[in-house]
């Protein structure tokens, strides 16, 4: 079932049902444990985001067919649902939208074939798509600029001097990347001018940014049952978001505490997560997001005068202000 944020957009919805189904057809491993665990990932889906923004976008260019754009939506979703599998692998996540993560039931060197695969079926989906060499080098690039993404943060990680700046290299690879990748693919694939390609991407970049430091706000404020992930399991793993990279500016408090590393007790976790917000780190990493929300929201005043312009200002309105 698709996620009731997309109620408020009746085309998109439409769209993304039919999405689902296609995602299934789609994996077909021969190892039925891992088969089934991949396609349970699949059902449990999220939100849909980055198809969602996808098929928003699209009605900026030429009417295509449905196929295209199905195939198109799909890779967005197939690479984003691959590099999750192997992120579980990387930090060591128990739990994934619910649902217990391929390498805690069946290992790890099956949770990355099982990543490995969902990569080859982004690629397929790609090529239905468009066969388009310029537009594969692009798909190429992107997955250049997303695993570069993973392997610096595992470069920072239990890294105490790490600064905003390294953060943000961090997440535009792992996260934001994809979200411009989406703006983009949607542009191009419906033969859209190149400067609302190019404004696409800087839209979908900033969406992206500001998305995942909410999500890292989310889990010094949050609870494991609205994140439906352990609270402050990136701190566990030796990942340091932009709250705590603030807060740390501003005291020397956690310095003690950091310099455990992987011997973090439950306590001193906790310990961090009360320094952070006491000293303001969670509401200047709030301050950040809300300037960058600002200037997606800016950009997104350039596009076309249109209905999609209406939808892609209220889906980012409320997907960044985390009331859904």
């Amino acid at each position: 079932m698709v996620h009731q944020l997309w109620r408020q957009f009746p085309r998109i919805q439409t769209e993304l049902g039919n999405l689902q189904p296609y995602l299934l057809k789609v994996v077909d491993l021969n190892n039925q444990p891992i088969h089934h665990k991949v396609l349970q990932l699949l059902k449990a889906s999220g939100k849909l985001l980055r198809p969602g923004f996808f098929y928003i976008f699209s009605e900026f260019g030429q009417k295509r067919e449905p196929a295209t754009l199905r195939s198109g939506a799909a890779a967005i979703e197939l690479l984003h649902v691959a590099t999750l599998i192997h992120d579980d692998v990387i930090d060591q996540s128990p739990v994934r939208r619910g649902v217990a993560t391929i390498h805690t039931e069946y290992g790890q060197k099956n949770a990355i074939y099982a990543g490995d695969y969902l990569f080859t079926c982004y690629f397929t989906e790609v090529l239905k798509a468009s066969q388009d060499p310029k537009n594969m080098q692009r798909h190429v690039k992107a997955m250049q600029l997303i695993l570069n993404g993973e392997l610096d943060q595992m470069s920072y990680n239990y890294n105490p001097k790490m600064t905003a700046q390294d953060y943000f290299h961090e997440i535009t690879g792992k996260t934001a990347e994809l979200f411009r990748l989406s703006f983009e693919q949607s542009a191009i694939l419906t033969d859209a001018p190149d400067q609302l390609v190019h404004l696409g991407g800087e839209i979908g970049l900033r969406i992206g940014q500001a998305y995942q430091i909410l999500d890292d706000v989310l889990d010094y404020q949050g609870n494991s049952a609205k994140t439906r992930k352990p609270v402050l399991e990136d701190l566990q793993s030796g990942v340091y978001t932009l709250p705590l990279i603030l807060a740390n500016q501003v005291t020397e408090q956690l310095t003690p505490i950091l310099a455990k590393k992987q011997q973090l007790s439950n306590q001193d976790i906790e310990q961090i997560q009360q320094i952070v917000i006491d000293v303001g780190g969670v509401q200047k990493a709030l301050a950040v997001a809300d300037r960058i929300t600002r200037e997606a929201l800016a950009l997104i005043e350039r596009l076309p005068p249109q209905q999609a312009k209406v939808d892609l200002k209220r889906l980012t309105t409320l997907l960044l202000s985390r009331e859904q």
